[in-house]
């Protein structure tokens, strides 16, 4: 079944109840699988899921040469020894931008080689200044050409360097190539966020030392070889966690989101503690990679209110610039006036104004800010899915929680980064039919 074929029908108004399981996360996969190309024994990752920004990875790697294996359902033997980029799949390679962190392994396998330019969500122009200057500082050069970027060894590396800007790729991108280096190098104001972390906790298997580990400053000693047969469990996604609770919240459900990774939620919960929502916390536990904090959180059904303060990301430990959508619907049904300040992303705070035509009411002040007068319900309408993962997933909680039919078209973006989503969301009580065109 194509997924680019797939509608879904939903009938909306019904209650979500029950426990969900967060699943392991897509950007935490994406960072694992680009730094698996460092080894040349063989890495067994877990909790990699099965989505389609996954297999359009998994189809670049193959395409180089790199040896895959599923073994049950969501863990994958790779074995990188003999990596070709000769015939790179570059339909797949630009669909994700996923493609530039292959940079920071394939710099200590090649001197000057080629991979495509990369892509993923249409959300207006996304610089690669920080994965350029950084990689420049540790001895690489990286020159965009026509339809791909060359990378060449281009002078010595530096043992201090301050990141231009914090993005959690260009962070995982500055590891991954400093822990292959034979050298002490500190990284400043980098991301700390929780694919970042994964990453580092990746790179300690091979005997990478990496102190100041969650903080905007590491010094990471690398080592001079990757050779070993290593396991490592990707950690739970926050993204989707928030996801659940937005999908609780808005559709005035009670409903328990399972191994919810606290360090990387409590901002967002704070705020909606602000608007009134009411929620419970478990007792923190730890996860399969030994190191992040996860909570069982149970949402219950609240009346919600704006708050004066305006909702805006911020690096880690802000926002996450992933979970700010998610406020977006919950705002649409809170009682006065929000204001979204979506500053990271020229084009997503448009595809916010989707919800328009579910009744939502909202005004564009600018490409970045969105304010909301709340309303008492969604309408049911037909859309077409925004070619943006998150704001595709938050049309589809709106129709949720409007009671009626609706039909969200074309429903790929939300395939990228969530598996499953219909079933799992049928399995809570919602009623949602996938078409097949």
């Amino acid at each position: 079944m194509s997924a680019n074929s797939l509608d879904f029908k939903i009938k909306g108004g019904k209650k979500l109840s029950g426990k969900v399981v967060t699943n392991t996360s897509k950007n935490g996969a994406m960072g694992l699988l680009a730094a698996s190309l460092l080894n040349k024994g063989t890495t067994i990752l877990h909790g990699i899921p099965r989505i389609e920004e996954v297999n359009r990875i998994c189809e670049v790697l193959e395409s180089i040469n790199v040896e895959l294996e599923w073994i049950g359902e969501k863990s994958l033997k790779i074995k990188a020894d003999k990596i070709d980029l000769s015939n790179i799949n570059y339909e797949s390679a630009t669909k994700t931008r996923t493609i530039l962190m292959f940079i920071g392994s394939l710099v200590h396998t090649f001197d000057d080689f080629k991979i495509p330019n990369s892509q993923g969500c249409k959300l207006g122009k996304r610089s690669i200044a920080a994965h350029q200057l950084g990689l420049e500082k540790l001895g690489f050069k990286v020159k965009t050409e026509e339809n791909h970027y060359r990378i060449y060894k281009a002078g010595k590396a530096t043992k201090d360097l301050a990141m231009f800007e914090s993005g959690d790729t260009a962070t995982e991108n500055l590891i991954i190539a400093a822990s292959g280096l034979d050298q002490t190098t500190t990284l400043r104001y980098i991301s700390s966020n929780y694919m970042v972390q994964d990453v580092c906790g990746f790179m300690e298997k091979f005997g990478v030392k990496i102190s100041g580990f969650g903080t905007p400053t590491v010094k990471i000693t690398g080592v001079k070889e990757f050779n070993q047969d290593v396991e490592y469990y990707n950690s739970e996604d926050p993204i989707e966690a928030m996801m659940w609770i937005s999908a609780a919240l808005t559709t005035q459900s009670e409903l328990t989101i399972q191994r919810a990774p606290l360090d990387f939620l409590e901002v967002e919960l704070e705020h909606l503690r602000l608007m009134g929502a009411k929620f419970k916390l478990s007792k923190p536990y730890l996860s399969k990679n030994g190191f992040t904090r996860l909570v069982d959180i149970e949402i219950k059904p609240s009346k919600l209110k704006a708050i004066d303060e305006k909702i805006a990301a911020r690096p880690y430990p802000g926002i996450n610039p992933d979970n700010l959508p998610f406020f977006v619907p919950i705002c649409a049904l809170a009682k006065g006036q929000s204001l979204i300040h979506d500053w990271m992303f020229e084009n997503r705070a448009i595809y916010f104004m989707e919800l328009t035509r579910l009744g939502a009411n909202f005004h564009l002040g600018d490409p970045h800010r969105l304010f909301i007068e709340g309303v008492d319900s969604f309408s049911p309408a037909q859309v077409v899915c925004p070619p943006a993962l998150r704001p595709a997933m938050i049309v589809l909680i709106a129709m949720l929680s409007a009671k009626g039919e609706s039909i969200l078209r074309n429903v790929y973006s939300i395939k990228r980064g969530y598996e499953e989503i219909a079933e799992r969301l049928n399995e809570l009580g919602a009623e949602i039919e996938v078409i097949e065109n």
